[in-house]
């Protein structure tokens, strides 16, 4: 069996070759039908939005060693009957957890009878209760805004990289990868049920971030070989893409498995034994978001800017003195 050595090496050369843009139908496929699923998700499953987005009260129950989030419903309701009630454990380094109970928003009154029943129903002091609210304008300013970064964030991208890669193209196949990464990453929090708070949002920033480092990384070297190749290598401009999707297959691995194993660390230390929700948010979107980024630019963004050039006269004519060389010298052999 080859060594990691070994097989990077052979994919540099290209006597080891995946067919990234050979087979970038199939690719296309899978991705279209990976988007499209994942844009029909919330039709079944809605996305969960923290109460930063949605607006409401919120209630902090402290200091509790066997939570039974069932006894936060019942105390609930029975001040506000038919109030939308969410439930969550959050655990604690020193062995203590807590209860976050988030409900439509109350009036005061119906926050301190709240509280009180929570404080009953758990067996601690008023004290051990603390309740907030966030008003929808203040919710409705933060999905804006969060729209807003991302707008700014795409346009940008496309700005940048045409100028720094002197193609539109370029930037088109980065964006439209860029994209595939957002909407399947969303369409794994809308499926799994997990709930998209402004730290999450930050995080999906933050793998666009990653996932156009990595595209840059593999455009760049997809420049190189189709500047530097000339007609005695024999590559057609999808070979040559092809080839330099393959020389840089080992480094996209590598910095996704070092990406996602501290990222990973994180999420199971901050979901599961600190219970810092913030935490969580921040590094489940990172994580699932350096995932998809790998795949997207090595089956989505070099394939698609491959396709986007092929149909250029001067490529045409570059590729077809190529295969006419490589006919010629297969004659002679």
């Amino acid at each position: 069996m080859r060594s990691m050595n070994q097989l990077g090496n052979d994919l540099y050369t290209g006597k080891t070759s995946f067919p990234f843009v050979g087979r970038r139908r199939l690719w296309f496929i899978i991705a279209a039908i990976l988007v499209i699923g994942a844009a029909l998700v919330p039709l079944f499953r809605p996305i969960q939005f923290s109460i930063e987005f949605t607006g409401g009260s919120q209630f902090t129950v402290s200091g509790i060693s066997a939570p039974d989030q069932a006894l936060a419903t019942s105390a609930v309701q029975s001040v506000v009957p038919g109030t939308t009630t969410k439930v969550t454990t959050i655990g604690a380094a020193d062995g203590e957890q807590s209860i976050r109970v988030q409900t439509d928003q109350m009036t005061d009154e119906e926050t301190r009878a709240v509280s009180a029943a929570l404080a009953e129903a758990y067996s601690v002091s008023a004290d051990e209760v603390s309740s907030s609210f966030i008003g929808p304008s203040w919710g409705q300013d933060v999905t804006r805004q969060s729209l807003w970064g991302l707008a700014i964030f795409l346009a940008l991208t496309f700005i940048i990289l045409a100028v720094y890669f002197r193609t539109w193209k370029m930037s088109v196949a980065a964006i439209v990868g860029l994209v595939d990464v957002l909407v399947v990453t969303v369409g794994v929090y809308a499926l799994f049920g997990f709930e998209i708070s402004p730290a999450a949002v930050i995080g999906f920033l933050t793998i666009l971030s990653y996932s156009l480092y990595d595209t840059t990384v593999v455009f760049d070297k997809i420049r190189e070989n189709t500047r530097e190749d000339g007609e005695g290598s024999g590559r057609t401009f999808g070979e040559s893409v092809n080839l330099a999707v393959n020389q840089t297959l080992i480094r996209s691995i590598n910095t996704t498995v070092v990406a996602a194993i501290p990222t990973g660390a994180i999420l199971f230390i901050g979901a599961l034994w600190l219970g810092a929700q913030t935490l969580t948010d921040i590094s489940l979107s990172i994580f699932v978001g350096t995932i998809v980024a790998a795949y997207s630019t090595l089956f989505v963004a070099a394939p698609l800017f491959s396709l986007l050039r092929e149909n250029e006269p001067a490529i045409k004519a570059r590729d077809a003195r190529a295969l006419a060389a490589r006919e010629r010298a297969a004659v002679a052999a």
